[in-house]
């Protein structure tokens, strides 16, 4: 127990309250088990060690352990709980869960042996937290960390403290909002450096040159080791799944021919959809389907994305801006719990409500023109005007 306090403390020196996530002030911390989901690197663990440092009132009740730390070479976690427990220990935070063999099986004991301990812990975004060893999804409350939007990226990058907006206000009010942000500030040169380089936390702290090859070292992390722990894959599996994103990072956004991608990476339909899926659920990519499509792993994606414009841009350092312009979008969108869905007309509908183009400044309304409640997000503007918005201003939304 020693060992894991000391390395708690060594942890919790390096942390500070300079800056926190968006999730910080909403975390359902009266949960007895909460789980913590997120694509690696976007800050799960600075979060949980910050909410402990200086949110949780009884701090030294809460002892934080990551899964993979020899402690358990010879303990279970079974073992920390109850002895945590014994020592009236109210709050046993765990890093990185999956690497926990029978982890869910373990958490469920915990949960029912001891009612008094809360359990909080961190997970790959690859992980199926409802699908383990043992049934906890009655017990378990899960929330997901995104990546940074382009209003934290302003603040923890370059120092300001903008406030998030809804999606409401943006559509009602988006030229008196843009105009206050802007009055002392030029937001198309910091969207440029986000979209390429903004979207992870760890980017503050390198070169602008060096962000891509951090962002393809996360992202074969998640392949080699995340996905390895979450769906038991080979290395066999990996190599495929490297392939079959090197197709999907050759031609996004795109609908894709599954025939022929599958006869092209000489897998079975059913294995490239089974992949698709698990790259989706890793948060690599993202599938934007018609909104009367009924959700299935075996069904054909109407259009694939990457997730954030940041993989875009390490994989394909010329990418088409119209396509990283939509990644944007639909990523912003989406990360604050909107439905975003393909639009008959347009590019994306939202909330089944809004219709979007998505384009330059000069982009016109030909297309969704006869249509209501529809809108352009406009890129390289400050302000719009009438259903012209600017595309930056989405970044505000979480």
């Amino acid at each position: 127990m020693e060992e894991l306090l000391d390395f708690q403390a060594n942890i919790f020196r390096q942390t500070t309250e300079t800056w926190y996530r968006y999730l910080l002030d909403n975390l359902e911390s009266e949960e007895r088990l909460l789980g913590l989901k997120g694509l690696r690197g976007v800050g799960k663990t600075t979060l949980l060690i910050q909410f402990a440092k200086f949110r949780y009132a009884e701090k030294t009740k809460v002892l934080y352990v990551t899964a993979d730390h020899p402690y358990f070479y010879s303990n279970t976690l079974f073992d920390l709980a109850s002895l945590w427990n014994k020592n009236d220990g109210k709050l046993l935070m765990i890093d990185e869960v999956h690497k926990y063999p029978n982890w869910s099986r373990e958490l469920k004991l915990i949960n029912d042996g001891f009612p008094a301990l809360q359990v909080f812990f961190t997970s790959s975004s690859a992980l199926d937290l409802y699908r383990g060893e043992s049934d906890i999804s009655r017990r378990l409350a899960v929330q997901n960390l995104e990546g940074l939007s382009f209003r934290e990226y302003l603040n923890f990058f370059e120092g300001h403290d903008f406030k998030p907006l809804t999606l409401a206000e943006i559509l009602k009010d988006h030229v008196s909002l843009a105009q206050e942000i802007t009055k002392d500030f030029h937001p198309l040169p910091s969207f440029k450096s986000y979209l390429s380089s903004g979207y992870f936390p760890f980017a503050k702290n390198l070169k602008t040159t060096a962000v891509p090859a951090r962002i393809i070292q996360t992202l074969n992390t998640v392949l080699e080791t995340d996905l390895a722990f979450a769906q038991d894959y080979s290395a066999g599996n990996v190599a495929k799944v490297k392939r079959l994103l090197g197709v999907i990072a050759a031609s996004v956004p795109f609908t894709p021919n599954i025939s022929t991608i599958a006869e092209k990476l000489g897998l079975s339909r059913n294995t490239v959809y089974m992949y698709l899926r698990h790259l989706e659920d890793a948060k690599i990519i993202r599938i934007v389907n018609r909104p009367d499509k009924n959700l299935g792993s075996l069904q054909k994606p109407d259009k694939i994305y990457f997730e954030n414009p940041n993989f875009a841009y390490a994989l394909q350092p010329d990418a088409n801006i119209g396509a990283v312009r939509e990644t944007f979008f639909a990523n912003q969108i989406a990360n604050a719990t909107k439905a975003v869905h393909l639009s008959e007309k347009g590019d994306f509908l939202v909330e089944n409500q809004f219709i979007f183009e998505i384009g330059g400044a000069k982009k016109s309304f030909d297309q969704i023109k006869d249509l209501p409640e529809s809108f352009i997000a406009a890129d390289e503007i400050e302000i719009g005007f009438g259903n012209k918005i600017p595309l930056w201003l989405f970044g505000f939304l979480y």
